[in-house]
């Protein structure tokens, strides 16, 4: 009994190990690959970047697409700034209109149980007033 249980630890032992040994290797490879593709990567943008500039016509024709895809994108980003504005000044304007329409209904409440109590009160000195001896 004693050796089917050692036999069992070993064999478990083993495969832990096998598992150990591939995740250490796939934490190296990875700590192997994430630099060599920042590299591979970097290069070919510099390569792009300078690519175009070989020749003087090649060199206007993609300073002339920079150009237009730059004014492209402030267009862009002009028109979304000026829905962003839109948006915000009708949202504010809700808003203020809201509050507005809030405070006058509150208005009326207060100057409407104003007058209730004040007509109340008249008629309760009214009533005092007559029930004084004279």
């Amino acid at each position: 009994m004693a050796t089917t249980n050692g036999s069992k630890s070993s064999a478990t032992k083993a495969k832990t190990t096998t598992a150990d040994k591939g995740q250490t290797r796939t934490v190296a490879e990875t700590a192997v690959d994430l630099p060599v593709g920042a590299v591979l990567s970097v290069t070919d943008r510099v390569t792009e970047l300078f690519e175009p500039f070989t020749g003087r016509t090649a060199a206007e024709k993609q300073l002339k697409s920079y150009r237009t895809e730059l004014r492209r994108r402030v267009k862009r980003t002009e028109r979304r700034g000026t829905t962003a504005r839109k948006r915000a000044t009708t949202e504010a304007r809700k808003t203020r209109n809201r509050v507005e329409r809030e405070a006058r209904k509150r208005q009326r409440t207060v100057e409407t149980t104003l007058k209730r109590n004040r007509s109340e009160l008249e008629q309760r000195v009214r009533k005092a007033v007559e029930l004084l001896p004279v």
